[in-house]
């Protein structure tokens, strides 16, 4: 079927073509906006005016995440091949496990509207996205620490420990990993830490997706485990009515007793020594820096 002339075109219903060229975005024959322009009905202005605000929008997005790919893409000109991103979720709540990912994406790659996952509050779009990078990813991983981990290790050296496991479950070794503020102890891949690293680096940002959702997903399983306590909603995030409940119905075995809250509510004193753990763990964990952007 060959394709239709722009006369062609405006004889359909203004509808049609909304739904053709706004809300499908599909390719905008040549001369078509120039046609609405001159269409004396004010619907066929307003559909033009439509359509350069959705190509607008879509070159914005491409320019954002072309940026995103800055640090992925001097690393591929410099002949890496793959390159994970690693992120953490959960370091603040008070139960729960702290989850970690690491992907890596194809070079070249685009998602339009993947972002840090704070950013992202609709859990629909983050569920979709992620969809979308263990489809199109060369490599994605989960890794976790368990309550009984943060509690003996601390909850800074658990979220390093998550991230390693994430980086030891990928298919491929990466050439180079960019992590999220940090880096990972007692890993011998070369790698970069980056400030806000979820919202300056594609690769990052699609493993902070990664472990957002999953950790969600495991939370919404640990609500039906333990119903009452509301763990599906606030993810174990200390929120006024998590604190309230923790008071008034106890502390279940998925709290991190090392949490002042949780401790609190123990009618333990709060801050609690630090684990000979840590040391044995991670003995060069202090010499290791992150870079700021």
């Amino acid at each position: 079927m060959s394709a239709e002339s722009v006369e062609q075109l405006l004889q359909r219903p203004l509808s049609e073509l909304t739904a053709r060229f706004v809300t499908q975005a599909n390719p905008v024959p040549a001369g078509l906006l120039e046609a609405l322009d001159a269409d004396s009905r004010s619907g066929a202005q307003a559909l033009a005016r439509r359509i350069r605000s959705r190509q607008e929008k879509n070159r914005a997005e491409g320019q954002r995440l072309r940026r995103l790919l800055r640090y992925e893409t001097e690393l591929w000109e410099q002949g890496a091949t793959h390159i994970a991103g690693v992120d953490e979720a959960g370091m603040a709540p008070l139960a729960g496990p702290v989850v970690a990912a690491a992907a890596v994406l194809p070079r070249g790659f685009r998602l339009k509207g993947l972002d840090d996952s704070k950013k992202i509050l609709d859990a629909d779009k983050r569920e979709a996205l992620a969809v979308v990078i263990k489809q199109e990813a060369v490599a994605w991983a989960v890794g976790r620490a368990e309550v009984e981990e943060i509690d003996r290790i601390n909850i800074y050296h658990a979220g390093l420990l998550a991230m390693r496991r994430a980086v030891e479950g990928l298919s491929v070794k990466p050439d180079h990993l960019l992590v999220d503020a940090r880096t990972v102890p007692e890993c011998s891949i070369p790698q970069q830490g980056i400030i806000k690293g979820d919202a300056l680096s594609l690769s990052i940002a699609a493993a902070s997706i990664l472990a957002k959702t999953t950790r969600d997903r495991w939370m919404a399983e640990l609500d039906a485990q333990y119903p009452g306590y509301g763990l599906a909603a606030h993810k174990g995030y200390p929120t006024p009515l998590h604190l309230q409940t923790l008071r008034e119905k106890g502390v279940l075995p998925i709290h991190r007793r090392s949490f002042a809250p949780v401790r609190e509510a123990l009618g333990r004193p709060t801050g609690a020594a630090p684990s000979a753990a840590q040391a044995e763990l991670f003995p060069l964990a202090a010499s290791r820096t992150a870079v700021k952007s």
